[in-house]
């Protein structure tokens, strides 16, 4: 569908002007100051010299974990169009600002884990290898069809079918369950600063992402309670293929004594849900809410 697009007035020639009360733009705000982080400026120096220490079992371990991240990130990077052109069809000029923060963090991201598989294991084959069935299905087929629909079709279902995806099952359960045991893999073995760095600015970007996600569905149940059975129904689709990967992922690492890592991403499985049954309540409040009340909550998501 082709949208031809006039426009008979300007918010913020208004009365209106800017809301910087609404979450969205204390997001944005926050985002100015803490995601201006420049991937190239990292220092892989001593990440390549760990890299040349580990054994052939670490070297697997390491590379399975970044070759899920490297790709996760170029997928949200890639998808993120269709949101982005949606809400500003909405006319909702604070959210859309935001988001323009959104896809340079998540196109930084990509570029970071490039770097660190070039600048510091100098791998260059192919790592699709690493990329388990359910990982597949969230990442080659669900993210990609169900944000691209949003081109023909921007409805508040529409939406939030997208945000539960990316915000709610992509980010909120698999990205930040992750970069958290891969962090902790990396601290406790005191190695690969430059990666570990990274992942430090790469949480805190996405912390901001997972907030934004929170309140759009948010926004979209308190505008239409209705939709929280769609809601639900996506949750419950997509989380067995979220587990899925974490299982998958895990079945898939090197064990044994030549792996001092003995990394396992189901023991973070509890920390995963647990974020996720939150971050559910929060939402589900909103279905007694009217949009003013929600604004005024902030449910104080970007701290």
């Amino acid at each position: 569908m082709a949208y031809i697009i006039q426009h008979s007035n300007f918010q913020t020639t208004g009365t209106l002007g800017l809301r910087h009360d609404i979450l969205p733009m204390r997001l944005y705000h926050k985002a100015k100051k803490l995601g201006t982080w420049d991937p190239r400026s990292i220092d892989f120096t001593q990440d390549a010299l760990d890299w040349q220490q580990c054994s052939p079992e670490e070297q697997e371990t390491l590379l399975t974990l970044t070759s899920l991240f490297q790709a996760g990130e170029e997928s949200v990077t890639l998808d993120l169009l269709p949101l982005i052109a949606a809400v500003a069809l909405q006319g909702q000029l604070e959210e859309e600002m935001f988001l323009t923060t959104f896809l340079f963090e998540e196109a930084k991201h990509t570029e970071f884990f490039r770097r660190f598989l070039d600048e510091a294991t100098h791998v260059a084959r192919d790592l699709h290898v690493y990329h388990s069935p359910s990982y597949r299905k969230i990442f080659y087929e669900e993210l990609p069809q169900t944000m691209s629909a949003m081109f023909t079709d921007n409805s508040p279902l529409a939406l939030a079918r997208a945000a539960v995806t990316y915000n709610m099952i992509v980010e909120g359960v698999l990205a930040e369950t992750g970069y958290q045991a891969y962090f902790d893999m990396l601290d406790r073995n005191q190695i690969m600063p430059g990666l570990k760095q990274g992942i430090i600015y790469v949480k805190r970007d996405e912390s901001r992402h997972i907030a934004y996600g929170i309140f759009l569905i948010s926004r979209l149940v308190a505008q239409d309670p209705t939709l929280w059975s769609t809601i639900e129904e996506r949750m419950n689709q997509l989380l067995p293929y979220a587990l899925g990967v974490i299982q998958e992922t895990d079945s898939s690492l090197p064990a044994g004594e030549e792996n001092r890592f003995g990394i396992r991403l189901t023991d973070y499985v509890g920390f995963a849900m647990s974020q996720f049954s939150k971050r559910m309540q929060k939402i589900e409040k909103a279905r007694q809410q009217t949009l003013e009340q929600l604004y005024q909550s902030q449910l104080d998501l970007s701290e």
